[in-house]
């Protein structure tokens, strides 16, 4: 991308309670310590970026708050619930059904088209092929690859698979998208596509998105950035935060 945007408009007016919220998580690979007493929340409509260096923890974060990984301390709430200790196919729903994921490389199924690759969590839930289908093209048509339905994903370019996995994760419509690195194998040109098409529609349904990159860049489509240092956050520094609340009394 050759230009930053500017922050792009969020939820606005009082801080609502969190959708989502990570509370001291901690988590041990052996004898590495990726995660240290990591706390963030995210509110519904609001993205959220997850920043820092190669092993700071930031997609440990993630899995942990998309029940991927179970945190070995702490806790996740979903919604006030705790999603932390569920049942690995209560988690597995919940990724069927309220949340969507997106990975560095989309992950798509080779051997499947772009439309059944979109259309497959819905064919999961039960949903009839026919109208599956339909809603699968209506979702590549939101990310402007709806032209590559029948392509497979070797056919398509690097750009188009990550919109059909950007696709894959919204047509279930669910309450929060975890994309992690979604634009690290991209070339400018794409990221700033995936990107625009990823804060559109959280824009237009309210969807909460937590967001994982080491790109400043990428950061600066969201509306907050919480960075990670060596699996803890780094606070924000008070004279920022000072500097901020002075900005925000002028206007």
């Amino acid at each position: 991308m050759n230009n930053s945007p500017s922050r792009t408009p969020g939820p606005t007016g009082p801080r609502r309670a969190p959708i989502l919220a990570a509370h001291a998580l901690s988590k041990s690979y052996g004898a590495t310590e990726a995660l240290r007493g990591a706390s963030v929340e995210l509110t519904a409509g609001e993205i959220l970026a997850l920043t820092g260096a190669s092993g700071s923890g930031k997609s440990t974060l993630l899995h942990c708050m998309a029940g991927i990984v179970e945190p070995d301390a702490g806790a996740v709430t979903y919604e006030g619930r705790r999603l932390d200790g569920l049942p690995e196919h209560a988690r597995t729903l919940l990724r069927r059904t309220d949340f969507g994921v997106v990975f560095q490389f989309g992950q798509l199924i080779p051997e499947l088209t772009a439309r059944d690759n979109v259309a497959l969590p819905l064919l999961l839930a039960g949903v009839r092929r026919q109208a599956a289908e339909q809603r699968a093209d209506a979702c590549l048509e939101r990310f402007g690859v709806r032209g590559q339905a029948a392509s497979r994903p070797g056919e398509l370019s690097g750009g188009q698979a990550q919109r059909v996995a950007m696709a894959r994760a919204l047509v279930t419509e669910p309450k929060v998208i975890f994309a992690d690195e979604p634009t690290g194998a991209l070339d400018s040109l794409a990221s700033e596509q995936v990107l625009t098409a990823l804060v559109h529609t959280a824009r237009e349904a309210g969807t909460a998105v937590l967001v994982v990159t080491h790109d400043a860049q990428v950061a600066a489509y969201a509306d907050r950035e919480v960075q990670l240092r060596d699996g803890a956050l780094v606070p924000e520094p008070a004279a920022a935060t000072a500097t901020a609340r002075v900005a925000g009394d002028e206007h």
